[in-house]
């Protein structure tokens, strides 16, 4: 979980996006927790995306088992997440920037890493001052 998100790291199908601040993981539970906190209070207007899938299988071994007789089942899906990835997106053109954070802001008690609102304004704004212009003589 080393370093930062160098994909999904851009908004590509909303307006509004929750970004990861932190790694960790993110279990198929705390998802769909998520997802039915936004849900709920968008009333299901608009569009959500959820951008990350968990597809990594953690196997825990019994209670009061000896040591050997190898691994494990799996007990639990988890989402690898590293800082800058979106996790959530949501878009549409009854959802104004109030509702979204909102929704956002219910949607992240739910989750076990930092997060932040962002816009897709703010984004483009923020890459058009990297790179400067060229200038024509």
């Amino acid at each position: 979980m080393r370093g930062v998100a160098t994909r999904g790291n851009t908004i590509a199908f909303g307006t509004f996006a929750l970004q990861a601040q932190e790694c960790g993981w993110i279990t198929s539970r705390q998802i769909e927790a998520s997802r039915r906190a936004m849900t709920r209070y968008t009333k299901r207007g608009g569009k959500i995306w959820i951008r990350i899938f968990p597809d990594k299988s953690i196997t825990m071994r019994a209670a009061e088992t000896r040591m050997g007789s190898g691994k494990g089942n799996p007990e639990f899906w988890v989402a690898v997440i590293k800082p800058g990835r979106i996790l959530f997106e949501i878009g549409g053109p009854e959802i104004t920037e109030e509702t979204a954070k909102e929704a956002m802001r219910l949607a992240q008690y739910k989750l076990p890493v930092k997060t932040k609102f962002i816009v897709k304004a703010e984004e483009a704004a923020v890459e058009a001052t990297a790179q400067p212009e060229a200038v024509e003589s």
